[in-house]
């Protein structure tokens, strides 16, 4: 069978190359074309266009590329017809697949959907327009079972594929040795994997260093940036590694990170953490204005609860920073809690092969369908 994959970002590229590599056990004959990245690419997809391409962070920033993003869109739609796959699925990323959606529901094609766009934390009205456009959702958060039967859509919680990878990682036991880290316990730094954000939130985590330093801090930065630009950050007793993340995580004592999927590999990996978010200040307000949900962190969502602290826009000082970091590195009635919590969380993620098991049932329903 033709699949056509699009992810826009570089969390979307990792979960559907799992997902590819899957399908090809379930359908050896799988012909793959993508919107995504090199993962995608090396896993079999013919790539049309990289994410980072398409990478556009809040409000103002996808309005102010509005045009591309429509030029990217007709690009996206002609070339879907062109292909003509046999199912269209999508990776998270909202914004641009539901309009996706829409369009290959129109044209008669399958749309599957493989993690869900966070419509639970704002607008939850669009539900509605997914049960019309969407032929299967495959949903990662325990809770999204139950939100989407709220609204009497039945979709398929198939696992959590960070808790998948964070299992099967095995640690570099020369991690310190081959990136040439001092004998000194590690906080790491997570900033992130776009420029936008990076340039937001790392010098605020940075201004922390001068207050630990029986520490060194080990940023983990993403190989589809230029390393040089990383050398704008360069600090006495300040590490750079390159998509070393789930290395670094294995051997840190405490974390700062973006808001994001590393706050749930973070947790995953049972290191105490600070999540750092800040945005213009326009989107800012804006997701005050729209936002349905308590917390940022997906470690906080998940667990229904505040398990970590969340600096959010006026409170990301460094003052505020050193304080939280603090509580994580020398308190240790505060480290235990959240390691407690910790436990927790992964007790409600469960332990399912998820790409797999979506690439099953993938298969099984397009099969089933076409002999209808």
């Amino acid at each position: 069978m033709k699949y056509y994959l699009i992810a826009g970002e570089r969390s979307g590229d990792l979960h559907a190359a799992k997902l590819m590599q899957e399908l090809r056990q379930q359908d050896p004959a799988a012909e793959f074309r993508v919107w995504g990245g090199d993962l995608m690419q090396a896993a079999g997809g013919e790539l049309v266009r990289h994410y980072r391409e398409l990478a556009f962070m809040g409000f103002i920033e996808a309005a102010s590329n509005i045009f591309k993003i429509s030029r990217f869109l007709r690009e996206c739609k002609a070339d879907i017809l062109t292909y003509n796959p046999n199912v269209v699925i999508l990776v998270d990323y909202a914004g641009f697949n539901l309009r996706i959606a829409q369009f290959a529901k129109a044209q008669g094609l399958k749309v599957y959907y493989y993690i869900s766009p966070k419509i639970w934390a704002w607008n939850q009205g669009r539900v509605h327009k997914i049960k019309k456009i969407v032929d299967r959702m495959f949903v990662i958060m325990p809770f999204e079972e139950a939100f989407y039967g709220r609204f009497d859509y039945k979709v398929d919680y198939i696992g959590n594929p960070i808790a998948d990878m964070v299992r099967e990682h095995q640690a570099d036991p020369y991690f310190f040795k081959k990136n040439d880290l001092a004998d000194k316990p590690i906080i790491a730094v997570l900033p992130g994997s776009r420029k936008q954000e990076i340039e937001s939130i790392l010098y605020i985590m940075l201004s922390v260093l001068p207050a630990f330093p029986e520490y060194q801090f080990v940023v983990a930065a993403v190989s589809n940036l230029n390393p040089d630009y990383y050398q704008n950050f360069k600090r006495e007793n300040l590490r750079v590694v390159t998509d070393q993340t789930y290395d670094l995580l294995a051997h840190a004592q405490a974390a700062l990170v973006t808001s994001g999927t590393a706050t749930l590999e973070t947790a995953l990996f049972n290191v105490p953490q600070v999540v750092c978010y800040t945005t213009s200040a326009i989107s800012y307000w804006i997701g005050r204005a729209v936002i349905k949900v308590p917390y940022i962190s997906l470690v906080n969502l998940i667990a229904g609860k505040p398990v970590v602290k969340e600096l959010i826009q006026s409170k990301l000082t460094g003052p505020n920073l050193i304080t939280e970091l603090k509580k994580i590195t020398e308190d240790e009635a505060v480290i235990q809690q959240q390691k407690k919590d910790y436990q927790e969380l992964r007790n409600l993620l469960g332990e399912a092969k998820s790409a797999a098991k979506a690439a099953r049932l993938m298969v099984q329903y397009l099969q089933s369908d076409a002999s209808q």
